[in-house]
């Protein structure tokens, strides 16, 4: 696994670079990440929040604060998501699908799927989690 990741938004306009995940990542299906994606679940991992940093476009991502403490930052050009961050838990969550270097783990788990979409139907062993998954420690 490679130590540095990188990663952008759709443009190419965003990029940025972080550290290795910390641990497995997942799939969520929270309806914050159904509205926010557009889609059925976002696929999220965490990484080291001092090992995060914007290499160009800083100056025009936005962001929004979707619940208390957590705020999403996308590209305003066409709306890529690409993290969220928990200041108060100095917590880093990765968009996966907006990472250029591939990584060589595969999903963990389904979360929140208390929430699950009604359009989709997924049969792939991983297991489903009704809520968050624990914290990582």
């Amino acid at each position: 696994m490679t130590d540095t990741l990188q990663g952008s938004c759709f443009c190419k306009a965003v990029t940025y670079e972080c550290g290795p995940l910390l641990g497995a990542y997942g799939h969520c299906h929270c309806q914050t990440c159904q509205k926010t994606h557009s889609a059925a679940f976002a696929t999220t991992g965490r990484v080291d929040h001092t090992s995060f940093k914007w290499t160009s476009g800083e100056d025009i991502v936005t962001y929004i604060e979707s619940s208390p403490g957590k705020r999403r930052h996308f590209c305003p050009k066409y709306g890529t998501h690409l993290m969220a961050e928990l200041p108060a838990e100095k917590a880093t969550i990765l968009r996966i699908a907006s990472l250029d270097t591939p990584i060589d783990q595969t999903a963990a788990a389904h979360i929140w799927t208390s929430h699950k979409a009604w359009f989709f139907e997924f049969e792939d062993g991983l297991p489903r989690l009704p809520e968050a998954a624990p914290k990582p420690t």
